[in-house]
């Protein structure tokens, strides 16, 4: 594995055009885009070819990447690589429909019509799996294949021991600039200080007011308004 020192000296060879530079990042970064597009295997794409779009979203990582930036080169390149994988399934259609889920999926309209023409309500991923005799995880493919409602407070086994339900697997609308900034921001929030840290969490994510973050530090209203206007100054100036 190369050292920090050794990748920031590719990087800057690199995006000089040295294409030996590309290829020693790409070989001893081939675990780190694995790891990334190992969340699409099931998106009907051949492995291989969703290791070549990583591969392209990494060199752009490389192109665009500024040591200014502040953060490691892996942690920047994280977001390009699933960018460019969902622009290629989002813009270029890469979920291609082979004829057996098109099957499941006709079987599936068909027994939720029957199904809810009783007045019943929409069948959960777990009743039709029963009912067809399906594995869960194939039902929902199908479902997503043709468009068609399911429940989304289905709870869905993702391989860990957490309960999660379809809303929390389904991906925000939010693109690699978006997944960018927010890196670059928690990384300038992690250089402030550790009193500056935790106004920042009570105010931006807990939503905490002034007065309930003063009485926690010990402070007055105005002081936590003067930390505040501190702290901004700070992350201003981070990214000058």
């Amino acid at each position: 594995m190369l050292t920090v020192e050794e990748t920031l000296l590719h990087l800057r060879k690199a995006k000089q055009g040295d294409e030996c530079s590309k290829e020693i990042l790409l070989e001893n970064n081939s675990l780190l885009i694995k790891s990334v597009i190992k969340r699409y295997k099931n998106k009907g794409i051949e492995f291989d070819d969703l290791y070549q779009l990583g591969c392209i979203g990494f060199l752009k990582a490389i192109k665009n990447f500024d040591e200014s930036f502040g953060v490691r080169f892996s942690t920047y390149a994280v977001p390009m690589i699933v960018g460019e994988v969902k622009r290629f399934l989002r813009d270029d259609g890469a979920i291609k429909v082979s004829r057996i889920i098109k099957y499941q999926a006709k079987l599936i309209n068909s027994y939720i019509e029957k199904y809810t023409s009783g007045g019943k309500e929409v069948p959960t991923v777990d009743e039709i799996a029963k009912a067809l005799n399906m594995e869960k995880e194939d039902v929902v493919l199908a479902l997503d294949s043709a468009k068609m409602p399911i429940s989304l407070s289905e709870q869905v086994d993702d391989g860990s021991d957490k309960k999660l339900e379809l809303i929390d697997k389904i991906a925000a609308k939010e693109d690699e600039d978006d997944m960018v900034d927010k890196i670059l921001l928690e990384s300038m929030i992690e250089k402030l200080p550790e009193r500056e840290r935790k106004v920042v969490f009570m105010m931006y994510y807990r939503d905490n007011t002034q007065s309930e973050i003063a009485k926690a530090l010990g402070v007055s209203q105005v002081q936590v308004s003067r930390i505040e206007n501190k702290i901004i100054e700070k992350l201003k100036s981070f990214i000058k």
